[in-house]
C-alpha cells in the first residue's frame, strides 16, 4: 500500500506524462492486499500524532481518542461513471445523430425485441386478451373483436423514431437487452446508452486518466487528515455505525445527524410524538417477530 507522499509522487508523475495510467494503476494497487487497512501502516501511525487533539472535539472526553474522517474516498468507478457521463453529454450535444443503419445493427445485436400486439382495425396498442370468450381478443377503443393480433417489426419501429423520436408507437419499452441484466429499453434509451458508449470508446484513456486522478486525489485528501475531528471512540462509532452525534443542543444525548436536536431537546408536543412513534415502530416490529415474519 503507498503512503501518503508515495500517492503524491504518483499522482504528479502521472498528471505530467512522466509515467503511463496502466503503470500508475500498478504501482497503486499491486501491493494492496484484502482486508488492509491505512490506518494500520507505520506512515499514518506516525503523521496521526501531529494532528490528534488532547479531547474529543464533540463531547470533551479524553478516553480513546481517534481520528474521525468526515468524508471518505470514493470508489475508482465511481469516478469513471461520473467523468463517462459528463463526456456523454457533451458527445450527445455535438452529435445528436446516429446513422440509421448503425442503429439499426446495434438493436438487432444487442436486443431482443418483444413486439407489442395491435388491433387491426384502429392499432390500439395492447388490445384486452380474452381467456373464456371467443374471438381472444377486444379492443378497448373501437370495440373490435379478433382472433389474430398484428405487430409492428424491429424496423417499422425504428423508421417511425428516425420520423418522429417522440411519437406514440415508440414510447413502449419492448427492447431487452441480452446481456445478464436483461433490462428493458424503448428505443430513446438504446441511443443514450449507444451515444454514451461511443463517447466511452471515443475518449477512453482522457477517461479513464481523468478518473484516475481523481481517485488518488481523494485518497491523498483522506490520507492528509484534512477533513477530520479529534473523536473518542463513543462519538467516533455513533458517527460511523449508526450516522448519529451528539446533540450541539444538551451535550448530553446523541441524535440522528439530520436532526437539529435530539429527542430529549425538542419541545414538549414534538417530543411526546416523536417518542409515540417510536414505541409505535417498537411494537409494530415485536408483532413482526412473534409471527415470525421479521
Amino acid at each position: 500500500m503507498l503512503t501518503y507522499h508515495g500517492l503524491i509522487e504518483l499522482r504528479d508523475k502521472l498528471a505530467n506524462n512522466e509515467i503511463g495510467l496502466e503503470l500508475a494503476k500498478e504501482k497503486c494497487w499491486s501491493d494492496f492486499k484484502e482486508g488492509q487497512r491505512s490506518w494500520h501502516t507505520k506512515d499514518w501511525k506516525d503523521r496521526r500524532s501531529k494532528f490528534i487533539k488532547e479531547k474529543c472535539e464533540i463531547c470533551s472526553s479524553k478516553e480513546t481518542l481517534t481520528i474521525q474522517h468526515l468524508s471518505h474516498p470514493k470508489k475508482y468507478s465511481e469516478f469513471k461513471r461520473e467523468i463517462i457521463r459528463t463526456y456523454a453529454k457533451d458527445y450527445i450535444d455535438t452529435n445528436p445523430n446516429i446513422d440509421k443503419s448503425e442503429f439499426t445493427a446495434h438493436i438487432l445485436k444487442k436486443y431482443e425485441y418483444v413486439p407489442i400486439p395491435l388491433c387491426p382495425n384502429c392499432m390500439c396498442k395492447n388490445p384486452s386478451e380474452r381467456v373464456r370468450k371467443i374471438p381472444k381478443y377486444r379492443c378497448a377503443d373501437c370495440k373490435h373483436e379478433f382472433e389474430e393480433a398484428i405487430y409492428r417489426s424491429e424496423i417499422e419501429l425504428i423508421s417511425i423514431f428516425y420520423q418522429d423520436e417522440d411519437a406514440y408507437e415508440v414510447r413502449d419499452k419492448c427492447f431487452i437487452s441480452k446481456d445478464k441484466w436483461r433490462n428493458k429499453h424503448n428505443l430513446s434509451n438504446i441511443r443514450y446508452w449507444l451515444q454514451r458508449e461511443l463517447a466511452k470508446n471515443k475518449d477512453s484513456e482522457t477517461i479513464e486518466k481523468k478518473a484516475f486522478l481523481l481517485y488518488l486525489s481523494d485518497n491523498i485528501k483522506y490520507l492528509s487528515f484534512e477533513d477530520t475531528i479529534t473523536a473518542c471512540k463513543k462519538c467516533a462509532s455513533s458517527f460511523d455505525l449508526h450516522k448519529m452525534e451528539l446533540c450541539p443542543k444538551c451535550k448530553k444525548h446523541y441524535k440522528g445527524i439530520q436532526y437539529p436536536t435530539c429527542i430529549q431537546c425538542l419541545p414538549e408536543e414534538k417530543r411526546k410524538a416523536a417518542m409515540e412513534k417510536i414505541e409505535f415502530g417498537k411494537e409494530w416490529q415485536d408483532m413482526h417477530k412473534r409471527l415470525g415474519i421479521d
